[in-house]
């Protein structure tokens, strides 16, 4: 160090790129310093804490990916905000963001990749990867699949929980941020190999799809019969399934630049078998008789096979001041999936069936984005531009159904419409981009902030399907004569069984399930930073004008455009104030206006068969937006460095919420689609929990605990058949909780962790037609039932270049279950089981080379 002139200090923070430079306070007497702490916020502090005072630069990195930095954050923002860490994933051995999510308080997760935030359905949040907007995943749904992304790519995530200017109105449950890492502090390489064993799964005999399947056919490749009759299936038995991961860090001093760059690639393989599966829906209870009403009924047999692929390159490059900084940050991740479903059952006739699907299908996201970050003389400036690239392809998806035939208890075709194939795709891409600045004013003492933003999104998606059906001539074929009794795999795999006399394919043209949809959104907002003592005040408005164009067709057997528009212009204003009693207890009072938006499917007219759900599912073209009022009050308490106590109370009303409904037609067919019900309220409490237990004699031990209790109610205008309940997908309760064990001297991370969501309706039941009987319209909603679901991890360093993760996810291994509840003849509850699986306790193993 040079020495340093005596005088008052100044400090200067550069949060700008993940590095910041201070002039503090130092004593005329420098000793010696061997190290600074990485993520503190208060280096300087903790090294000097006497005698007089002089001037002196320090350099430092802040490092946003630890747990103190990540609460420190939290603490000091103007929103509530959850956070979780790279160090925290480190300790959890999560394996994609979904899993690291859900340590989130307030958060779970369903499916193993959508997320609810304070019990709300996924539809309610959103998603940016580095600032940027992402496309949604799933081609029926608004939803962002977490399981996208490894968490090896992960720097941290944030999760806004109340609104604010700056963000997007387009979120009621929570804002998600996902950050990947930045400039590395080290040069570094890291190669990774594991296994993982699912016990339901490996060393099991799975049935899977055999070879390829076709690219999507051209029409003339269809008329020219040129598409491979490929019914077959394989028997495999996995050993397990395996995991490979490297990443390349590099940093670079460029003349007093510095340059870093980072790389990195994962791949996975894993097969997933459920067996015996129960997937069954009920109508209305039969009173009468007190029996249940099946609308499906049958018994599943499913085998995944998955493969991963996952990569990101980003570069920073910062400035010799350290004042403005410049990203390139590129994530691609793909998965794939072949599937194979067998099933037997019951139609809502009670006809006996077997049925059979086939399909490989795949998702790919691409996220990229160019930002700058600049810091003047009062003035704090950022931009991005970013492009966003997500399709599905599922290249001939393959159905069949046999029933019995009642003469010869034989299973045997019906009719060619028994036999399908079927050909989609799907591309969706989003150009985005944004500038804010903010502005510090100094009037003596008081110096406010004034910040002003703007931001630009036109996104676009493409859904094209076509579907072929197996046709024979009743009357004359040279097919033989038991041709329809015959193993369907074997018929539809001989090509000698294939020609205008005998088996041919014909397209079942229908426009009307395609269609484009183009949105256009464009926002600005202004707020202001308000430090009045202890009393923070962060206050702002945004405007939002969105505009979305559903482009569909009128006819089915031709091309016959027509654009529904569906124009909005609103304000969406926020008020976020916190009261500092200390460094250590704050209390938050915010108030803001969101809205939740229709997507692209939802209100298209397309209509898709899910095997899954044995139904119809289509959009609705009549879907409103929804909008929320959302009130929260929040205490917080950091005891300590790196812990934190909170407790929140919150309050959201809707309008227009929009839930997934199923609705009985014609008597027995179902329907599933999108509804708005008239308002819904909901209030809860959450309470979370970090903290070390060296208190009670646990040294090197935490825990962490969150929780959530939500009471929610759907409102419904007078005279509707509707009876009042807790919204779709709305959990009455979370609990999220870990014991963590870190011992630095063995090099030894342990953790057990919990997990547990309440009762929830995942659809609602509704009757058409039912205005004259009142007990008719009171088709059971489904609910999926809680479960307890324990992990364990261990991590074990090896010297200074092995590792060794060792975990145990789901140990109790308890059945899904999803179940509707009814009434019998004596007003008693029957609980019928609607799906119900074992997904398999998971055992895995993953060494570690750094060099």
């Amino acid at each position: 160090m040079k020495d340093c002139k005596r005088g008052v200090a100044t400090m200067m923070l550069l949060l700008t790129t993940g590095a910041w430079m201070c002039a503090a306070p130092l004593p005329n007497r420098l000793p010696m310093v061997k190290a600074v702490p990485a993520d503190s916020a208060n280096v300087v502090d903790s090294i000097w804490r006497n005698q007089n005072l002089g001037e002196v630069t320090v350099t430092a990195v802040v490092r946003k990916n630890t747990d103190a930095a990540l609460l420190n954050i939290a603490r000091k923002s103007d929103v509530v905000m959850s956070t979780v860490s790279s160090q925290e994933i480190k300790r959890t051995q999560d394996s994609n963001a979904g899993e690291v999510i859900r340590r989130v308080p307030g958060v779970s997760l369903i499916d193993d990749k959508f997320v609810m935030v304070r019990g709300l359905s996924q539809r309610y949040n959103n998603v940016w990867i580095n600032g940027g907007a992402v496309p949604s995943s799933e081609a029926d749904s608004r939803a962002f699949s977490f399981d996208l992304i490894p968490s090896s790519q992960l720097d941290n995530l944030m999760i806004v929980k109340t609104p604010s200017a700056e963000y997007p109105a387009d979120y009621t449950g929570g804002f998600i941020l996902i950050n990947t890492k930045e400039i590395p502090t080290s040069n570094s390489l890291n190669i990774s190999v594991g296994g993982n064993w699912n016990s339901q799964s490996a060393f099991r005999s799975m049935l899977l799809p055999h070879g390829t399947f076709d690219s999507y056919p051209t029409r003339q490749d269809v008329n020219l019969g040129n598409v491979t009759n490929d019914w077959t299936t394989k028997s495999v038995k996995p050993f397990g399934d395996l995991r490979l991961g490297a990443d390349w860090s590099h940093r670079w001093d460029l003349a007093g630049r510095k340059l870093g760059m980072i790389a990195s690639v994962n791949y996975s393989r894993e097969y997933r078998r459920y067996t015996g599966m129960l997937n069954n829906l009920f109508g209305v209870y039969d009173v009468e008789n007190n029996n249940a009403n099946y609308l499906r009924h049958s018994v599943d047999d499913q085998y995944n096979l998955n493969n991963r692929l996952g990569a990101m390159f980003n570069v920073t490059l910062l400035s010799k001041n350290g004042k403005h900084k410049y990203q390139l940050k590129n994530i691609f991740n793909r998965i794939g999936n072949l599937r194979y479903t067998w099933r037997d059952g019951f139609d809502a006739q009670s006809d006996p069936l077997h049925s059979a699907e086939y399909y490989k299908r795949s998702r790919v996201t691409y996220n990229g984005q160019i930002t700058g970050t600049h810091t003047f003389s009062g003035d704090a400036l950022d931009w991005s531009v970013g492009y966003a690239y997500a399709n599905r392809r599922m290249p001939d998806r393959k159905r069949y159904t046999q029933y019995m035939d009642v003469e010869t208890n034989d299973y045997a075709l019906l009719n060619g419409n028994d036999i399908s194939r079927e050909w989609t795709s799907l591309d969706e891409h989003i150009f985005s981009a944004q500038v804010n600045d903010e502005h510090k004013f100094s009037f003596g003492s008081w110096q406010p902030k004034l910040k002003v933003g703007a931001y630009g999104e036109y996104r676009t998606r493409k859904y094209k399907t076509r579907d072929f059906y197996y046709l024979w001539d009743t009357y004359n074929n040279t097919l033989p004569s038991d041709f329809r009794q015959m193993d369907l795999q074997q018929l539809l795999s001989d090509n000698s069984y294939f020609g205008a006399d005998k088996l041919f394919l014909q397209e079942q043209v229908n426009w009307q399930n395609n269609y484009n949809g183009h949105n256009t959104l464009g926002a600005g907002y202004l707020s202001a930073a308000l430090p009045f003592g202890k009393l923070d005040i962060h206050a702002g408005v945004r405007f939002e004008f969105n505009q979305t164009e559903l482009i569909s067709n009128t006819r089915s057997y031709e091309e016959s455009h027509m654009s529904n528009y569906y124009r909005h212009g609103d304000f969406f204003p926020s008020l976020n104030m916190t009261y500092r009693f200390d460094d250590r207890n704050q209390l938050r009072l915010s108030y803001g206006r969101s809205v939740n938006r229709p997507e692209f499917r939802e209100l298209s007219s397309s209509v898709y068969y899910d095997f899954d759900l044995a139904s119809d599912v289509i959009g609705n073209v009549d879907l409103k937006n929804c909008y929320v009022n959302n009130i929260d009050l929040r205490y917080e308490w950091y005891p300590h460095r790196g812990e934190v106590i909170s407790l929140a109370a919150f309050y959201k009303h809707f309008q227009n919420p929009i839930e997934w409904t199923y609705t009985v037609a014609g008597g027995t067919d179902l329907i599933y689609s999108n509804k708005n019900a008239k308002a819904a309220n909901n209030f809860g409490l959450e309470l979370d929990i970090r903290k070390q237990l060296d208190f009670i004699g646990l040294r090197n031990f935490s825990w962490s605990f969150n929780g959530a209790l939500i009471h929610s109610r759907v409102t419904f205008p007078a005279g509707s058949l509707e009876e009042s309940r807790p919204m779709q997908g709305q959990s009455p309760y979370l609990i999220n909780t870990g014991l963590f064990y870190r011992n630095p001297k063995l090099y030894l991370n342990i953790a057990l962790l919990y997990n547990r969501i309440g009762k929830r309706i995942i659809g609602v039941g509704r009757t058409l037609g039912a205005s004259g009987s009142e007990e008719a319209a009171h088709v059971p909603n489904s609910y999926e039932m809680p479960r307890d679901a324990f992990d364990f991890t261990a991590t074990k360093s090896f010297g200074e270049h092995w590792e060794l993760k060792f975990y145990v996810r789901d140990l109790l291994n308890q059945n899904v279950c999803y179940k509707q509840f009814a009434k019998d003849s004596n007003g008693g509850e029957v609980q019928e089981i609607v799906r119900q699986y074992k997904p398999g306790r998971n055992i895995g193993l993953m060494l570690t080379l750094k060099l």
